[in-house]
């Protein structure tokens, strides 16, 4: 490809990708969480990784993704240029907002991740990620990211609600682990007129065994003393509220 070509080749991309973000913006721009991207690998943006993954989050942040089912997984180039990206929709949210966070975390990643070329953009309602390195249908718990409610529970009512907690989100990892699309949602009653509620997900290229094993993992490390916590790793993620 000439240099020229390759010029509008990226254009054509940017431009893609910032009215997917403008259209996205007009509804409400989707709430970001947290990010991963180290600094252990990096590329320029005259290379032909960047070429690569422009032309996946080109794909990625299109129609033609699979939006319906808030999962796609895509790869773009060859060796060690080659690309593999996936985003995962959280399992209760509507087809519009699958579609408003998605060209959304694919805008920002660029931004926030300029030149990392391993990278998982955490939002309220999806998840991208991407790496030059296989991430297809395998358990990754590594760079676990922690948050959690300032308020914290009575002393004298930690125990109980900690047990309510870990018996609902358990329930729900059973569910999420057992479906097709690997959620699980709960609800309890922790008081009068004041409920919990869990969530549960993991991407749902994961087996049964590997999405329980995560939730399993990543349960045991929510803190239960807040009213409301989240652990977000890159195969699967856990979070109540009360």
């Amino acid at each position: 490809m000439s240099s020229c070509a390759s010029f509008f080749f990226f254009l054509f991309h940017f431009f893609f990708i910032c009215c997917s973000f403008r259209a996205s913006a007009q509804i409400q721009n989707p709430k970001f969480l947290k990010s991963s991207c180290p600094n252990t690998t990096t590329y320029s943006r005259n290379s032909t990784y960047y070429n690569n993954l422009t032309t996946l989050l080109y794909f990625l942040s299109s129609r033609n993704a699979s939006h319906p089912t808030g999962f796609q997984n895509a790869t773009s180039g060859q060796g060690p240029d080659r690309v593999n990206g996936l985003f995962v929709c959280r399992g209760d949210v509507s087809l519009e907002d699958c579609r408003n966070c998605v060209p959304f975390s694919v805008k920002e990643s660029l931004t926030r991740c300029p030149i990392q070329r391993e990278v998982v953009l955490y939002y309220d309602k999806c998840m991208l990620r991407y790496a030059n390195q296989d991430i297809f249908s395998t358990l990754q718990m590594e760079e676990a990211q922690t948050m959690f409610s300032n308020i914290i529970i009575p002393t004298n009512q930690q125990e109980r609600f900690g047990e309510l907690v870990l018996s609902m989100m358990n329930n729900a990892a059973a569910e999420a682990a057992a479906s097709s699309k690997k959620f699980g949602a709960r609800e309890t009653n922790y008081a009068a007129f004041q409920s919990v509620y869990g969530l549960v997900q993991c991407t749902p290229d994961l087996t049964t065994q590997d999405c329980s094993r995560c939730l399993e993992t990543s349960i045991n490390q929510l803190p239960t003393t807040n009213t409301g916590a989240r652990i977000l790793f890159p195969s699967c993620n856990s979070r109540y509220k009360s």
